[in-house]
């Protein structure tokens, strides 16, 4: 089996003690790379759960060809914007809850999904 290069949008405290851990375990996760608004968070992240690879922006991180799935950890009011960009992006998501910050914003404009 192989294995799923995982790119993790934002340094927030639940992907360091909920997922991360749980991604070091699964036989079919590769934690590939990290990105965070701050650079030296992203690194030191980077360092402390052995990503191959940090970076200072999301965009940097979602423009990464090598990178095939990404876990969204960003405020809740963020993560619409960035779901919408990882699937624009061909990138597999997962999104810690909720969606949206509403039900409108969690269903208006999805029709380009298919």
């Amino acid at each position: 089996m192989s294995k799923v290069k995982w790119g993790i949008l934002g340094t927030a405290n639940v992907a360091g003690w909920g997922v991360i851990p749980g991604m070091k375990q699964a036989d079919n996760c590769e934690l590939y790379a990290i990105a965070g608004r701050n650079a030296e968070k992203a690194k030191k992240y980077q360092e402390d759960y052995g990503f191959q690879k940090a970076y200072g922006s999301y965009d940097e991180l979602l423009a990464d060809e090598e990178i095939q799935a990404v876990y969204i950890p960003l405020p809740n009011n963020l993560h619409r914007e960035w779901v919408i960009k990882a699937l624009q992006a061909g990138k597999h998501v997962l999104c810690e809850k909720p969606l949206a910050i509403n039900a409108a914003q969690s269903f208006r404009n999805w029709a380009w999904i298919k």
